[in-house]
């Protein structure tokens, strides 16, 4: 059973493709950087630290993946203080996926907690419409690039 969190920011989605799909395009960095960072450093594997970048904003995460189920899961740890982000994938028939992005651990209070789960559940909602728009339709929608257009510090991304 599921441990229960009670502090979390969650985003969900149906991706109409098999899980196998859904799950590869998280793991490889060649297939992410159409719907969610501009660069990463490596595929994940469990156990390995990875870095991922926005360049148009000129920031970098670097992230350590925790836990993978091959088509199932993926757990990784980021930020400072670490939060966890769990990538879930439910494959409801051979062409659907639900797909749940949780963070948890989130080491705040008040306002400052009510703000990181709003930041978070809408980035990570953002993700999820990008994925769906790049897997079902070979769409980037550069859905990242466009969610905070005052904030580019690459001329490329202007």
């Amino acid at each position: 059973m599921k441990e229960k969190r009670s502090i979390y920011a969650e985003a969900k989605m149906l991706i109409r493709k098999p899980a196998k799909l859904v799950f590869d395009a998280f793991i490889d960095p060649l297939k992410t950087k159409n719907f969610w960072f501009t660069k990463g450093s490596d595929k994940l594997e469990e156990n390995k630290k990875v870095t991922w970048e926005w360049e148009m904003y000129g920031v970098s995460a670097t992230i350590v993946v925790k836990e993978i189920i091959p088509d199932k899961k993926i757990v990784i740890e980021w930020d400072d203080p670490p939060a966890t982000v769990e990538f879930e994938f439910d494959q409801l028939n051979s062409d659907s996926t639900y797909v749940t992005i949780t963070e948890s651990g989130l080491d705040l209070t008040g306002d400052e907690l009510l703000a990181k789960i709003k930041d978070s559940t809408g980035g990570f909602t953002t993700v999820l419409d990008g994925l769906k728009a790049y897997l079902e339709h070979d769409i980037n929608l550069n859905l990242i690039a466009d969610k905070f257009p005052d904030k580019i510090t690459d001329e490329n991304y202007a």
